[in-house]
């Protein structure tokens, strides 16, 4: 029995995910895209995976650069989201939030939940999509606020718990 494709989008559309903007390259030559298909692979090394699609623009330059930041988003980001899944160039991309670099040079999205800094290990083709993992190098914790979450195709917002 084979699953044809339509019928497992629909199925993943219900496994909830955090919404994230991978970037890579620089300050000066950024490039970055909207990623909900972000996992943690180890905690020794910290290694995160990425899924891209292999259509994407921005494949190239992970493909050519050894950072990779995954920059976690908060609830009230919805708009960055969008701009970094939306047609724009790459520069007018990073014209919202503020970005800095932590260790790798990749750019760090100031205002992010938390950013995960890391030098691409490996990259594996499967399918229609790039998996890129990456040993983090550096993190930075943002502010606690509530998180932004994709499930059944649309944005929700998960509060942010003051108990820990």
């Amino acid at each position: 029995m084979s699953v044809d494709s339509q019928t497992y989008r629909d199925a993943m559309a219900r496994l909830g995910a955090a919404v994230n903007v991978v970037t890579t390259g620089t300050l000066d030559d950024p490039v970055g895209f909207t990623a909900s298909a972000v996992c943690s692979v180890s905690d020794a090394p910290p290694t995160l995976l990425v899924c891209m699609n292999r259509t994407s623009r921005a494949r190239a330059a992970f493909h050519t650069g050894g950072a990779l930041c995954i920059n976690v988003l908060s609830a009230g980001q919805r708009d960055i989201s969008g701009t970094f899944a939306s047609p724009m160039d790459m520069y007018e991309r990073f014209t919202v939030g503020h970005w800095t670099t932590l260790a790798t040079g990749a750019p760090a999205l100031e205002e992010a939940v938390a950013s995960f800094d890391c030098r691409i290990d490996r990259i594996v083709e499967v399918g229609t999509h790039s998996v890129i993992f990456g040993v983090v190098e550096a993190i930075r914790i943002g502010e606690p606020v509530g998180g932004l979450v994709y499930f059944n195709r649309a944005y929700h917002v998960l509060p942010h718990s003051h108990d820990h």
